[in-house]
């Protein structure tokens, strides 16, 4: 008896490279609407913060982001292909979601320069970042995988952030 076919995922089709362009597009669209706020309150504001002794030398943001941003390009492309209809619908849903905090955590914390309104919104970042893993996992585990150092790198800012409110109250 021949096992059943496995169904071909057209990974380089036309249609899927157009989907994957416009993830990229997307994310790393997100990540230049976050540099536009972020930059010009980098001198004098956060360089004159006092941070903790955990934080990473100012080289390491952008390196991680733009790995992290190629990442989620990924998960949501491999998501959309992947699937259809409502579920498709809920697991974009979140990911916008993720992502439009993502983008409002840099107005937050450096455009408006409150530490403590970054901290509320890489709250709500966090727990978006949970949920979008939790919808990406039934359709692709890969894309939720690809998630997971997002997640913790997330983690890892908000403590960085916490820490700063603490260090400049």
């Amino acid at each position: 008896m021949t096992p059943p076919a496995i169904p071909r995922r057209p990974w380089f089709s036309p249609r899927s490279l157009a989907i994957l362009a416009g993830a990229l597009i997307l994310c790393f669209g997100a990540a230049r609407l976050g540099a536009i706020a972020t930059f010009p309150n980098l001198e004098p504001w956060y360089r004159g913060l006092e941070k903790p002794w955990f934080t990473p030398p100012d080289v390491a943001f952008p390196v991680a982001w733009t790995i992290l941003f190629a990442l989620m390009a990924v998960a949501v492309w491999r998501v959309a292909l992947l699937s259809d209809g409502a579920t498709r619908r809920g697991a974009l849903g979140a990911f916008a979601v993720q992502l439009a905090l993502n983008v409002g955590w840099s107005f937050a914390f450096f455009a408006a320069q409150s530490p403590l309104l970054g901290l509320i919104e890489i709250a709500a970042l966090l727990a978006a970042i949970v949920w979008t893993i939790a919808r990406f996992r039934p359709i692709d585990g890969v894309a939720a995988a690809l998630l997971c150092p997002y997640l913790a790198w997330v983690a890892f800012a908000a403590a960085l952030n916490a820490a700063i409110l603490v260090l400049n109250a």
